[in-house]
Formats: C-alpha cells, structure tokens, sequence
C-alpha cells in the first residue's frame, strides 16, 4: 500500500525485554508480548535487536553461528501469521545466516497482511570491547531504503547505525516518515559510574537530532537484563520531528506506545525545509573516508 492511502494517525509500539539463552522460549515470549501490543491498538510493533537471544557477540565464540537461521526460518514462520491474523506491521530483526560463512544482522519488515514488505541488513558493524560483531556480521549490502506499508512509509536502521547521519538521511530522502532502530545497547560493569550517564545521553541525543534533522517521527527499542559483563540500559523511546520525546521507557520489561501523526512529518518538512536548502554541489567530500588538509 502507498503511504498516501495509509492512515493519517497511526499508533506504534515498541517491545522492550530480556532474553534468555532459548532461542523458542524467546519467540513465544515475544509473540505474546505483540498480541499484547495489538490488544491495545497497535497497527506497528517494533521489536529489538536480536531478540531471539542473549547477545552472543560479548565474546567470539564460533558455537554462536548456530542461532542463525534463513529468512525463511523458524522466526518469520512464527511471526508472519501473526502480523496477518492481527493485522499489523512487524519488525522483527533477526540474525540472519545467508550461507555457509555468510551471516548478516538484519531485520525483515511484515506487513499487516503477513507478506514482507522488505527487508534491511545492518550497514555499520562496531568491534568494541564486548560487541566484536565483526567477527559475526557481514556489513549490509541492501543499502538504506524506505519501505512502504500499510501504515505507512518505514525506514529501518539497526543500533550502530545510530550514529551516523547519513544513514538517516539517506532514508529519510526516500520518503521516510519514521525511522526505526531495534537496539542491544548497554554499559560495561566496569564504566557505568564514570561515564554510563554520558553514553547513555549521547546515544539518544543524537537520535533525536536525526529526527529534527530530516523531519521524521524517530523510535529506539532496546533490550534489558544483565548479560555477563553486560547491562542492556533499556529506556527505549520515540521521539517527533521536533525531536520531544512521545515515550519512554524504564529498566524493566515493558511496551511503550505512542501516535505517529504521519501528516505532522508533512506539515514539519515545510516549516524546516531542510531538504530544499542541503547544498547537494558542496557535499562530495562524504564519500571519502577522510579529507586530508
């Protein structure tokens, strides 16, 4: 469906939870936590990164290549009915294994009649201290995209992709009227009292510039619980154009709803046309890497 035969008011929510080390124990969770959600009128649901385990990039274990399934796997198989049955959009990324040796952490879209509307693979993979998804993950090659829906038009980006603009915008310049960022972000034990109030207000600061920056409703949903040396910060949140936070989460297992008034995405594009004033002549330098002086 076009964006322009959508609803104008369209309610989104976000699954905020924990996960334990079964694979199926986490979908049925999970699955009742969408029923839940569309019991209370969602017609999107937005889960969070890697939500079918406990995040395994902590350490580089090859035993963790196990969990990763086909897009046809036992995951979309589970959730496709529902988004059929309940009528709604769902957003369920996953840890996608392409073949043998070929692993992506991706997300596919499904649409309220259970189809997939498309699909996005992470773009940027961090290798930090207790995240080395490098070892894990092939960089996306689908590229940014906005994808249309029932209910609209959905840009996805995953996490590490939180932090850079020109996925964004990129997205944003095809249309898209919220931005969603399925999210395992946490503080490590040893950093949470020196600087776990700063990473935390970095991590959602910039994403509600994204969202005053390209005129776009913008939704973060993360995960919660304590993970070896791990501590999931949760406080998932949405944000309108203006970047005021709709919603947000605490620390605990929780859904946060909010309204995505898709004809405010129109109204704030004309009041800040940001598109109109880019100077699209002066920006070649964005695809270097670095511009030496």
């Amino acid at each position: 469906m076009k964006p322009s035969a959508a609803p104008s008011r369209v309610q989104v929510s976000l699954l905020q939870t924990w996960a334990d080390v079964d694979p199926a124990s986490n979908r049925r969770r999970t699955a009742s936590l969408v029923h839940r959600a569309a019991d209370e009128g969602a017609n999107i649901v937005c889960l969070q990164e890697l939500f079918t385990s406990q995040y395994f990039c902590h350490d580089e274990k090859i035993d963790s290549f196990d969990l990763a399934e086909p897009i046809d796997g036992p995951t979309v198989e589970m959730f496709a009915p529902i988004a059929r049955d309940r009528q709604i959009v769902i957003i369920l990324p996953f840890f996608e294994k392409r073949s043998a040796g070929l692993y992506h952490n991706s997300a596919v879209i499904l649409d309220a009649d259970g189809s997939t509307a498309g699909m996005y693979r992470k773009m940027h993979i961090p290798h930090d201290p207790h995240f080395y998804e490098k070892y894990f993950f092939t960089p996306g090659d689908l590229g940014f995209k906005a994808i249309d829906t029932r209910f609209g038009r959905l840009g996805i980006l995953i996490c590490w992709d939180q932090w850079f603009p020109e996925g964004a915008r990129l997205t944003a310049m095809q249309g898209a009227e919220i931005l969603f960022y399925p999210t395992a972000i946490g503080w490590l034990k040893n950093e949470k009292d020196a600087i776990g109030h700063t990473q935390h207000s970095a991590w959602e600061t910039v994403q509600r510039g994204h969202a005053i920056a390209n005129s776009v409703y913008v939704a973060a949903t993360n995960r919660v619980g304590i993970e070896g040396e791990l501590e999931f910060w949760g406080q998932s949140f949405a944000c309108d154009p203006t970047g005021s936070i709709l919603a947000k989460a605490g620390q605990q297992e929780e859904i946060v709803s909010f309204e995505l008034d898709r004809d405010l995405v129109a109204e704030s594009r004309r009041q800040w046309p940001f598109l109109r004033d880019r100077r699209v002549d002066a920006y070649q330098g964005l695809t270097q890497r670095f511009i030496d002086s």
